[in-house]
C-alpha cells in the first residue's frame, strides 16, 4: 500500500459520509465499518493512543502500513473499491440528474437524504438520463 491509497480511501469516506443520498451514505459507513473490524487487532495494536476521528485512525494505519496484517490489508483494498464504485455511482447520478436537480430541488439543503427524496418525488418527470441512473445505482424502486 503506498500514502495515495489511504489519501483515496480517506477522500472516498468523506464522499460517502457527504449525505448526498441518506441510504447510499448508511451503506458507506458499512463499508468503513467492515473495514474497521478488519484492522481492529492492528489498531489495537498500532493506534491505541489515537483518538479516532477526522481520518487519523486511517492516518495511523498508514503510517504502520508496513506491520499490517493480511486481514487488515485486505479489508482495507475491499474498502476501497467498494467506496470508489460508490463515488462513482453518486458522480454518475450527479452528472446525469443536475438539471433535474436544478429545476425540482433548487435551493434544497444536501443531507440526509433530501435531494434523493425530491428526484423521487419528480420521478415521472425526470429525464431519461437521470432515470436510469437512479435505477442503475439502485436510488429509484420501480
Amino acid at each position: 500500500m503506498n500514502r495515495s491509497f489511504f489519501r483515496s480511501l480517506s477522500f472516498a469516506v468523506v464522499v460517502g459520509a457527504s449525505g448526498f443520498f441518506a441510504t447510499q451514505a448508511l451503506a458507506a459507513e458499512d463499508i468503513v465499518e467492515s473495514a474497521r473490524q478488519g484492522c481492529q487487532a492492528d489498531i489495537d495494536s498500532f493506534c491505541k493512543d489515537v483518538t479516532a476521528g477526522e481520518g487519523r485512525i486511517l492516518a495511523c494505519l498508514g503510517a504502520h502500513e508496513d506491520k499490517l496484517s493480511a486481514r487488515c490489508t485486505y479489508s482495507l483494498f475491499d474498502a476501497n473499491a467498494q467506496l470508489e464504485r460508490f463515488a462513482a455511482a453518486m458522480a454518475y447520478v450527479g452528472v446525469e440528474c443536475k438539471a433535474d436537480l436544478e429545476k425540482n430541488c433548487a435551493g434544497m439543503e444536501i443531507g440526509d437524504g433530501r435531494l434523493a427524496k425530491c428526484l423521487q418525488a419528480h420521478q415521472a418527470t425526470l429525464a431519461p438520463g437521470c432515470s436510469q441512473a437512479m435505477k442503475d445505482t439502485q436510488l429509484k424502486v420501480d
